[in-house]
């Protein structure tokens, strides 16, 4: 009988052993501090880059760089924070498990202006083309630029030690607009931050993050690369950026052949660099990830972010929170959050995520349970693939145009002129053609853009409407500013190398919206396989 109890109070000590050892704990008001933290993070890193944001391409910032505590109010205009706070809100009113076409559908009919990736989602999207496809490669040549990237540290901020959970919603929102290495970059953003609550060591934060990605994927390579350069340099990250860069700063697809990169991957690896070589200083390691240059507000942000998780609010220096009580209650522009706000359902959705994936809340205590990062499958969006040329048009032997085509000088909201052609007519077309593997024909969206056909090597691809209504920052610019130069008109990928043709129709239809039927072309890029 003794021998039988001890036996029964052996297997009790083991059970319990085992039930501790599967969950991490961390008080409420802990994770609110952190939470809190996160949040102010992401705030001051944008307002500390916003002013250098895309200022310096290619080259790494060496100028003075200035802020004061007031400038975190530039915080809630940014579309760093009102973009994913829609997506909060979208959760607020469906539910965390609401269909993926209620997050598409109200992104791209909020009143904000989007670029790049989110952009073409918009467009897809008001052309019918609802996620995953929205973000695809085949309709969106935008997949892995920085948008999903700069837009998903609310899933890591409520996913605290549970990066499979950050992964599953990573895959369900970041197919909205972007996918492969566009949606590695919002994958590994919200691992950062998910690692970031239950370990301080800067190192194995970006390591284990990683871990949450494909292996295979060039977006693991570009980190791995940044991490080479640091065993190898641990005191010049200026060399590390050199050898990076080299390396990687000519690989965008969207912006290919110039020196304007939104590639995620590259501004991802300036993520990693202000990590490692910021070393646990909240200021250094932002400076750092500023002074790389491309997204210099994205990228501070991002970093500042994890930062103010592993920190903590009250922890983080006090000249860069100072400020926060003043703005705590403003709402981010076309948002109903604040700061407070955010940080409040941040919390309850944390919660909820800990309680539906196997832990559980006690006495002010959650218990979470531990998950190892698994990365997802493999995706690819343009395999072999590299810029080949741009072309203007006014370059010979590549267009042909039929109908009454128009010749226009137009500036855009930076006053950065180009030249473009109009047609409105139905039957008016143009015919690029080109020797690679695929093409893009770009020129603008605007609000008297209309409905055109596409054709590639003489068969029917696809229609689109171009129609699309201007908004910064609340404001309408107005038909005619011209500020929507470099939209994606027609494209298509990987075709058999050799000479090819994308052909633009003019339907002469229109939406009701629409104030005109125009099609506005004014260059193209050609692509090659590698």
């Amino acid at each position: 009988m003794k021998n039988l109890l001890i036996l029964i109070l052996f297997l009790i000590s083991v059970s319990c052993t085992n039930q501790s050892e599967q969950y991490k704990t961390i008080s409420e008001d802990v994770l609110r501090n952190k939470i809190a933290g996160g949040w102010a993070g992401k705030m001051i890193g944008v307002s500390y880059g916003a002013p250098t944001e895309f200022v310096y391409n290619g080259v790494i910032n060496e100028d003075p760089i200035e802020w004061s505590p007031e400038t975190l109010r530039e915080s809630i205009t940014q579309d760093d924070l009102y973009v994913q706070m829609s997506f909060m809100m979208t959760m607020d009113k469906f539910g965390m498990d609401a269909p993926v076409e209620k997050f598409g559908e109200a992104f791209a009919n909020a009143g904000y202006m989007l670029w790049h990736a989110n952009r073409g989602a918009r467009m897809n999207i008001w052309n019918g083309i609802m996620p995953p496809q929205s973000g695809h490669p085949d309709f969106n040549l935008h997949a892995d630029d920085i948008d999903f990237q700069i837009e998903a540290d609310y899933i890591g901020l409520m996913s605290p030690g549970m990066p499979q959970t950050s992964n599953k919603i990573c895959d369900k929102i970041g197919h909205i607009m972007n996918y492969g290495d566009g949606v590695y970059g919002g994958m590994f953003v919200s691992a950062l931050y998910a690692t970031a609550y239950f370990e301080n060591d800067i190192s194995q934060v970006l390591f284990k993050a990683m871990k949450s990605l494909p292996y295979e994927s060039q977006y693991h390579e570009i980190l791995r690369d940044v991490v080479d350069g640091y065993q190898r340099n641990p005191t010049d990250w200026k060399k590390t950026w050199r050898e990076v860069y080299d390396k990687w700063g000519e690989t965008d697809i969207c912006c290919a052949l110039s020196e304007f990169n939104i590639d995620a991957k590259l501004n991802g690896a300036f993520i990693a660099m202000g990590l490692l070589y910021g070393e646990g200083d909240f200021e250094k390691g932002m400076e750092i990830s500023t002074r790389c240059g491309a997204d210099s507000d994205c990228n501070p942000s991002n970093y500042a972010g994890v930062m103010g998780i592993i920190l903590g609010y009250d922890k983080i220096p006090g000249e860069w929170t100072k400020y926060t009580d003043e703005i705590a209650d403003s709402l981010f522009i076309y948002t109903d959050y604040s700061f407070n706000i955010a940080v409040d359902r941040t919390l309850h959705y944390a919660k909820k995520l800990v309680v539906e994936n196997g832990g559980k809340i006690e006495n002010g205590i959650l218990y979470i349970k531990e998950q190892e990062p698994v990365p997802p499958a493999l995706e690819v969006s343009f395999p072999d693939t590299a810029p080949k040329e741009r072309v203007t048009i006014d370059d010979e032997g590549y267009w042909e145009w039929k109908g009454d085509w128009q010749t226009v000088q137009q500036a855009n909201q930076w006053e950065y002129e180009e030249k473009q052609r109009h047609a409105d007519k139905e039957g008016s077309e143009v015919v690029f053609k080109f020797n690679g593997t695929g093409a893009v024909v770009l020129g603008r969206f605007d609000m008297d853009c209309g409905q055109i056909d596409i054709y590639v090597d003489n068969k029917f691809y696809r229609s689109r409407d171009n129609y699309y209504k201007r908004l910064y920052k609340g404001v309408d610019w107005g038909a005619g500013d011209g500020w929507l130069n470099g939209a994606h008109l027609a494209h298509v990928m990987n075709l058999e190398p050799g000479d090819h043709t994308i052909k633009m129709v003019v339907t002469g239809k229109k939406n009701e919206k629409s104030t005109g039927t125009k099609l506005k072309v004014a260059n193209a890029i050609v692509y090659k396989r590698i």
